[in-house]
Formats: C-alpha cells, structure tokens, sequence
C-alpha cells in the first residue's frame, strides 16, 4: 500500500459454513478493520465480530444495478474517509459478483488513489463440482446468470450452470426462454455447503414450482436446441455470404434500397393474402407470409451487416434498441420508475385509476415518447418523404389526428365531415371511396395535372401549417379539443 493512497480489501465468505473460508479472510474480517457485507444473509457470518450490511438497499431500491451503485458509492466514501476498509461478499468476489464489478468501475472513475485489493476464495462453484461429480474444464460446462438466461445460453447446447436463479420469476422465464425442452432433468442444488444442503432433480415442465431462494443454482446437463438458435444460425449465414459471396461482397446500402422497397411491399401483399384467405387458404397465405418476412428479415440482416464493417452498430444492437423503444413507449406495459439495463424487461406497473390504458392516451404518449427519444424536433419528423403520396398522406394525417385531434376550424374542417367531396359524388363505403379516389384521378388526367404531385404539396403544405402550432400542442392538450385546430392558411 502506498502512503498517500486509501485501500478497499474485498474479499469472500465461501460458500457455505466456516469451513470453507479462508484463514486470511477470518483474520481479516476480526482485524478491527470497518466491515461492510453484501448481506449478511450467509451461514459464515457468525464469526464476525463487527459489521455493517448492506440489506437495507435491497428493500429501498428498484433495481439490482441501483444497489450495486449505491453499495459502490457507500464503499467508497467510507474507504475515503478511514483509510482501510474490508467489503466481504458470498462465495468468492470474482465469480458472478456483480457488485465488485461496479465497485472495480467506480474506483476506475476516482480522481483521488484507492487501492482495490481483490482476494482470492472458494466459491460455490467448487462445491458444486464436488456434488456434481463433474470436471468443468473437461466437460466444457458453461456459466450462466439467471438473470441473462436468454442472452448468454443463446446458440449453447449445455451443460450449463445457472446462478442468481433466487426466485420463481426466474425460473419461470429460463423455463420459457427454452422452445424445445431438455429430456435428461434438471438438477436443483440448494444451500451448497450448508447443514441444510439439497440436490434434486425436476422435470422441465416443474422447473418453475421449486422453492428457490438465494442460495439456488441449476445444472442443465444437455440442451435439447440451442436458445434463439434459428436466429443466431440466420445471422451466422448473413455473415458467410458477406465474406463468400461475389454479389453480397459487392452490395452496399444505396444498391440495397429497391430490394428493401420491393421485400416489404410483398410482405404487404402477403398480408393481404392472409386477411383475406378463407379457412381452406389459410395455411398456405401463413406459408407465404413466412417466406416473405423471411427475405423482409434478410435486408434487415444485410444492413445492419453492413453496419457493423463500418463499425456503427450490429444486428444486436438494433434488437437492443428496439426494446428500449418499446419499452419506454409502453408506460401502460412496463414499469416506467423501473430503468431498463438491457437485459431484464421492468415489471408490469400497478394498473390502478391510471388513465396511460385509454387507447387516445396511448397515442400521445407514443407520439411524445417516439419524438423525445429520437431527439427530434416535431412529432412529423421522420415520415420518410419517398412515400407514395397516398401513404404519405396518411401517415401525415395520422399524426394530426393523434396529436391535434380531428380539424375544427379551417380549410380541413371538413375532413371531419365527410370523406370528401367532388361534384355532387358524396361517398360513404369503401367502394364509393376507392370510385371517388379513381374520380380524382381521371379529373387530375383530364385537366393535365399531375395528382402524385399535388396530393405530395397538399400534404407539405399541411405540415407546414401543424409545424408552426405545435409549439402550442403541450398547452392545448389540457384541452378536449385544441382551440387553434388545424387553422391552416
């Protein structure tokens, strides 16, 4: 230790009773020394002396990572302030304790010198081997968090050890995370090391019904099918034809463009093919549409392929930002006080008198939450402009609606009315509609004019118009109906 410098020593409890702690932890732990423990829920505490537990945090936080921060920051003003100070955690502090993670992250940070001092110890590993009969390094035996199930067991066949498996909610979601189901059982091994120590085995299907607690591991000898198997095999193949491929080497994102316009407009004729494909039709509409989503998958792969040469983002990241998406846009699905860390979703949040279910409520928050986390300006930023003007003429009104609500005033007052009219042609279902639409067509043709183009500059000018009131949208909104609605010049 240096003179200037603090020194925070973390070390393990062992796994089980005191015979599996080491003799320089027990002097250490009974040195006079300030004593901080993870929790003191461990059978080796007994012979300490003096100590302070985290426990508290546990109860008073909203996230695994909030108490590690806290712990972090609690060990650090400490060491700061009595010079030395010892940080004991379960097992050994360098298997699957996240908390010395963030602390190693936290010291790195420091402007001031704090020496970290990471002693070795016997973890629950050791004993698990012990009763498993198993030599890891032999058998290839794969470390797994719980917590990450479905991200670190992806494309793994087993066998695997699963830890920070503490409560039925976790199980539940290994359990689910699994297609095809192993057929050899699951081993359960409960307080390893422990006067109450048990190993079972359970069924796949009863995985869910054990009694688990914090001293809970599993041990899945074999996977039947890999976790996102087919997924991971479809990315695996994108690569190969990326790196064997003549015509994937050469592709880039500008020559990529017509196969992305011409994948997704098949998607929607699919789809159309579904919706309206009798009970006979209906396995071979799916079909089609499974093969079309396929190829929509496919480009998807190939940019986000090209992405990653570039050294931008991978096909991971474009999964992992979707779900943050779509979690902080679903405040009436995940818990919006609950941070999402990218590997566990927020729980569900208490439904109560909230009013974020009302379907209208819904989307004006999806419209707030999709401009706020896109960093843009206005809620009709990012309405791509090489729509076909129809399309872009919906999506436009479809955002003026959600956002203004329907046209009280103005030039579009109308719309609110009736569809549309021309002459004396006052349509009312959808086939009046579509004559109408084809009426305007033939009008458009007959005067020379071209109707892509004027529908394209209405909508432009629309937007325009909504651009310049929506500085007003937050204080209108208080308002069942916006008092300067859609009065466009």
């Amino acid at each position: 230790m240096s003179a200037t410098a603090s020194r925070l020593i973390v070390c393990g409890l062992g796994p089980g009773g005191p015979g599996y702690r080491t003799r320089q932890t027990e002097d250490l732990l009974n040195s006079g020394l300030p004593v901080f423990l993870r929790t003191a829920r461990h059978p080796n505490i007994e012979m300490i002396e003096s100590y302070r537990s985290f426990d508290h945090l546990y109860e008073e936080s909203e996230t695994f990572d909030d108490v590690y921060h806290q712990i972090a920051d609690s060990l650090v003003n400490e060491t700061s302030s009595a010079g030395q100070v010892v940080y004991a955690v379960p097992g050994s502090p360098l298997v699957l304790e996240r908390s010395v993670r963030h602390l190693q992250d936290r010291v790195g940070e420091l402007p001031e010198s704090i020496e970290l001092d990471l002693l070795p110890a016997m973890s629950f590993l050791d004993v698990a081997w012990s009763r498993l009969r198993v030599d890891p390094v032999d058998e290839g035996v794969r470390l797994i968090d719980g917590h990450r199930f479905n991200t670190q067991a992806a494309e793994q066949r087993g066998p695997l050890l699963v830890a920070h498996t503490h409560a039925q909610w976790v199980l539940s979601d290994i359990k689910l995370a699994v297609d095809q189901p192993p057929s050899t059982p699951v081993v359960v091994l409960q307080g390893l090391g422990t006067q109450s120590e048990t190993i079972t085995e359970v069924r796949w299907d009863e995985l869910d019904r054990v009694e688990a607690d914090h001293l809970t591991t599993l041990f899945i000898p074999e996977m039947a099918q890999p976790v996102g198997s087919e997924l991971l095999l479809s990315i695996a193949m994108m690569d190969r034809l990326r790196e064997q491929c003549p015509w994937d080497q050469t592709q880039d994102h500008g020559s990529l463009r017509k196969y992305l316009r011409e994948e997704a407009y098949e998607v929607l004729d699919a789809l159309d093919g579904v919706v309206e494909a009798g009970p006979d039709e209906a396995g071979l509409a799916y079909e089609e549409l499974e093969s079309e989503l396929g190829d929509l998958w496919f480009q998807i792969l190939f940019h986000s392929r090209l992405a990653a040469e570039e050294g931008q983002f991978t096909v991971g990241d474009v999964a992992r930002t979707l779900t943050q998406k779509m979690v902080e846009r679903h405040p009436h699905v995940f818990d919006p006080a609950v941070s999402f860390d990218g590997d566990i979703l927020p729980p569900r949040p208490d439904e109560g008198d909230d009013d974020t279910r009302d379907l209208s409520a819904m989307a004006k928050t999806w419209e707030a939450k999709k401009t706020q986390q896109s960093g843009r300006r206005s809620v009709f930023d990012g309405i791509p402009a090489d729509l076909p003007s129809l399309a872009f003429a919906d999506k436009a009104l479809g955002k003026a609606i959600r956002t203004f609500g329907l046209p009280a005033t103005g030039p579009y007052a109308s719309v609110s009315e009736s569809l549309l009219t021309l002459s004396e042609l006052q349509p009312k279902t959808e086939t009046e509609v579509g004559r109408t639409l084809l009426a305007v067509a033939m009008a458009a043709r007959t005067l020379g004019l071209d109707l892509e183009h004027l529908l394209r500059q209405a909508v432009l000018d629309l937007l325009a118009g909504l651009r310049a009131q929506e500085s007003n949208v937050q204080q209108e909104a208080e308002d069942d109906r916006p008092s300067g609605s859609w009065v466009i010049g």
